[in-house]
């Protein structure tokens, strides 16, 4: 298991180096993204495939086949909007605000994306291996918290591609639908579905107590959406260019978790855009 998990470790972080060179020669933050889904993906994959005795169970290809799958919609995703977009907002305001100083802390903040990788990968590690035989009812609790989250964030996706695409919407925020209910609920749903491998791996009836471990996915996914590289970077950025609009979006809109509006028409336009 040690092997397995430090050769992860060497990997992700090679991957993020490999990212910051390349943001570094194309200038668009969005190519890091990109890196980081699919490194994270092929980390996650790896972890749960790891033999064990008895050969591959069930429950780690199953595993294996939805990490796959959510690394694959999200780096696609990633992709897509990465060669029709400009350069990420966020990005560009951290090369603002550290000036000459950018490229190092840049390196030094995407190897922070290296170690939430690795903790992704710890997480489906142990959520692949419980032991428990066979595939019960938390395995199918776990496959609907997981698909509901890849729904619910593609969902997201393509409310705010449809509003951006409507020329009518131009210098607006996009409150519709799930934006009207979260300020982020792409990020959102993106953490939801790290909820599930604690569900898949928390297994008190066969005393499978490293499966507690699998909780440090969702809380180091939800620190740093919440705290570090989501909401407070794209906040900043939104602020800083969108002024008095986005604070009114603000007022009414919960930052992450999905929550109704408090009060006024969240259909009503603002003169700002995400």
């Amino acid at each position: 298991m040690a092997e397995v998990l430090g050769l992860i470790a060497v990997s992700v972080s090679g991957a993020m180096l490999l990212a910051w060179a390349v943001q570094g020669v194309t200038k668009h933050g969005g190519a890091v993204d990109v890196v980081w889904s699919l490194a994270t993906g092929l980390a996650c994959v790896a972890a749960a495939l790891f033999p064990h005795e008895g050969g591959l169970s069930e429950r780690q290809l199953l595993i294996a086949v939805l990490a796959g799958a959510w690394s694959a919609r999200l780096t696609t995703h990633l992709f897509r909007r990465t060669l029709i977009s400009e350069p990420d907002p966020r990005y560009v305001a951290f090369a603002q605000r550290y000036g000459s100083y950018w490229s190092p802390r840049m390196a030094l903040f995407l190897q922070i994306q290296a170690v939430a990788a690795f903790l992704l990968a710890v997480t489906v590690f142990f959520a692949a291996h419980n032991p428990a035989p066979g595939l019960g009812w938390t395995d199918i609790a776990g496959i609907l918290v997981l698909a509901g989250a890849i729904l619910g964030e593609s969902l997201a996706d393509r409310q705010l591609r449809r509003f951006k695409a409507d020329p009518a919407n131009k210098g607006k925020v996009c409150d519709a639908g799930l934006w009207g209910w979260s300020r982020h609920p792409n990020y959102f749903f993106e953490w939801l579905g790290w909820l599930a491998y604690p569900v898949f791996a928390i297994n008190l009836t066969d005393g499978y107590y490293a499966g507690f471990l699998t909780l440090i996915g969702p809380v180091f996914m939800y620190w740093l959406l919440t705290r570090v590289s989501g909401v407070p970077m794209l906040e900043r950025e939104m602020l800083a260019s969108k002024g008095a609009a986005y604070e009114a979006y603000q007022a009414r809109v919960s930052a992450f978790i999905p929550l109704p509006p408090s009060g006024g028409d969240t259909t009503r336009p603002v003169s700002s855009a995400n």
